[in-house]
């Protein structure tokens, strides 16, 4: 049975009948200062398929949280399976294309570039996706699950419908313009006064109502998400990429992952085992990215498609940081519980023994990951300064969806990497030479961070390892 439980305070949402879209936790109260983050927790019986339609939603439809409420109302699988061909065929005359399955393949030669010549480097490229990003992949997640409630709900298609409301600086509201355009469904979109021309004006041509947000001097936070959040409170739907406003936004995330074990269960692997990565590599900005594929990856290993994870590391920018803020002070709490700090007084400054002696002591890792959901602004606060990069897609004030990205590094031993504009030039200028990519300064900032590692750990030398390139240069 479809099931949603808050991982901050262990509510179960129920879905039958008329109740609530499982959007935000029924018991979050302002100022509570738990991390109340919606996830679906029912297992998934489904096989994991190898292969199948060339479109991520149709061939990984009994993985997806829509395709469990339409079967668990009584729709069809063929009847679901229409209706994402429709909503896709929608999102194609709008767009050019709709989703299909991206490419994901070893370059040798950025492989050499980064010092991992003597292992694999792999890239999945989701600029070729809708809107070019994976932000898409979030988006229609959602919008399949809406679509599915009004056709249980019996409801007429577009008849009252309340309006969608998402919090982007480019790539998110460009993709949720696009669904939004597709479904004639009326779509709010809160953008930086930082915003590009170009962005703000194809936002406008797709029917999106832009509503520009200016900082206030002394406020911390992102302004553009106050105010996607107050548009929230009187009645707009999250259509974001935030699973702390939207659990459902990791659900059509969680594709990517899913598109990457496939691949490499069903080619040739040479020395590989099936489906095996060693380490990924992720971008972070709001943390969606990173939280679908680490939940991906773990919905793999619990269906038996993988039988380990890789290591999970992440890449922020020194302009906006707060995810290795936060990482940090849960390291510092986990470690002095560590009976070796303990007894002999040794607490290791480096990132790798750091996370190797953590590793070992899985029971006092959830202990303190509990009470971090608990206590959210210990953890995870808005970065004191205006966020400034050339990689502006991850210059999120806060990391919303921390909790869980902090842990798949913390259980896998991976850790958050912080780079320089120096280095995110210098690996954009070798994605783009040695790949002919079309992919943006943020869309390469996990090569960034493999740059700066593969420095400090000689294991990314002779292993498997893979980036995700999302965020094609609308300049280019």
């Amino acid at each position: 049975m479809l099931t949603f439980t808050c991982a901050g305070c262990g509510v179960t949402l129920p879905i039958a009948g008329s109740a609530p879209l499982p959007f935000r936790c029924p018991a979050a109260r302002e100022g509570d200062d738990v991390d109340h983050v919606v996830l679906r927790t029912d297992a998934i019986a489904a096989p994991f398929p190898d292969e199948g339609d060339a479109n991520p939603f149709v061939r990984y439809r009994h993985r997806l949280a829509a395709h469990a409420l339409a079967v668990e109302s009584g729709m069809s699988d063929d009847a679901f399976v229409t209706l994402a061909r429709d909503l896709d065929a929608a999102i194609g005359v709008v767009e050019g294309a709709g989703f299909r399955v991206t490419p994901f393949a070893p370059w040798p030669a950025l492989a050499v570039k980064t010092g991992c010549g003597r292992g694999e480097l792999w890239v999945k490229d989701d600029t070729l996706n809708v809107g070019g990003s994976h932000k898409a992949r979030h988006l229609m997640g959602v919008m399949l699950y809406l679509l599915v409630d009004e056709w249980r709900r019996g409801a007429a298609a577009g008849g009252g419908r309340r309006p969608l409301a998402i919090s982007s600086c480019g790539n998110a509201a460009l993709a949720a313009a696009i669904i939004a355009k597709a479904t004639s469904w009326p779509l709010d979109v809160f953008v930086p006064a930082s915003a590009s021309d170009a962005i703000v004006a194809r936002l406008a041509g797709l029917s999106a109502s832009v509503h520009v947000c200016q900082r206030s001097p002394g406020v911390h936070g992102d302004p553009c998400q106050a105010a996607f959040r107050a548009a929230v409170e009187a009645g707009a739907i999250p259509y974001c990429c935030q699973g702390s406003d939207n659990g459902l936004t990791i659900d059509g995330g969680r594709t990517l992952a899913w598109e990457m074990i496939a691949h490499l269960r069903h080619s040739p692997q040479g020395s590989w085992a099936p489906g095996r990565i060693d380490a990924m590599f992720l971008q972070v900005g709001g943390g969606a990215l990173a939280s679908s594929i680490i939940q991906g990856f773990g919905d793999a290993l619990a269906s038996g498609a993988v039988d380990r994870l890789p290591r999970f590391y992440t890449v922020q920018t020194v302009g906006a940081y707060p995810l290795k803020r936060a990482y940090d002070t849960l390291s510092e709490r986990i470690l002095h519980r560590v009976p070796l700090v303990i007894d002999q007084g040794f607490c290791p400054a480096a990132d790798q023994e750091r996370a190797e002696l953590m590793l070992l002591h899985p029971d006092i890792v959830d202990d303190e990951l509990r009470e971090a959901r608990r206590r959210r602004s210990t953890f995870m606060r808005p970065w004191e300064k205006v966020p400034r990069s050339i990689a502006h897609g991850i210059l999120d004030d806060e990391t919303y969806d921390w909790a869980a990205v902090v842990e798949g590094m913390l259980k896998t031993g991976g850790w958050p990497l912080v780079v320089n504009e120096d280095r995110l030039v210098d690996a954009n200028l070798f994605a783009r030479e040695l790949t002919g990519l079309n992919v943006d300064h943020t869309g390469s900032a996990g090569l960034a961070g493999l740059m700066k590692a593969a420095g400090i750990d000689p294991r990314l030398a002779v292993e498997r390892v893979a980036v995700v390139f999302s965020g094609s240069d609308h300049a280019a």
